[in-house]
């Protein structure tokens, strides 16, 4: 069962990562035609689950940093929630 915690907490944890990362690249004016950016762009949308159009601010980066960011914590509150339900299951 330690090792399915573990899984899980790095799991959550690298969605969270890749997600705030893209905030970043993108709110930091990264090149979108860049390898890495669009590695990082490609693999956070699906990860955002649906917070991609929750608001619409006018600014896209703004929109970006509030979506993705909540995205962000939201993989951070349930990788917790799930870690904590696997221990006192075990």
């Amino acid at each position: 069962m330690g090792a399915l915690i573990i899984a899980v907490r790095w799991f959550g944890t690298l969605c969270a990562a890749l997600l705030a990362i893209h905030v970043v690249l993108t709110v930091g004016g990264a090149n979108p035609e860049n390898g890495i950016t669009r590695f990082v762009a490609y693999w956070a949308d699906p990860l955002a689950l649906g917070f991609q159009e929750l608001f619409m601010p006018e600014d896209p980066k703004v929109a970006v940093l509030v979506n993705y960011g909540i995205a962000s914590i939201f993989w951070l509150v349930v990788t917790s929630l799930a870690t904590r339900v696997l221990r006192a299951i075990a």
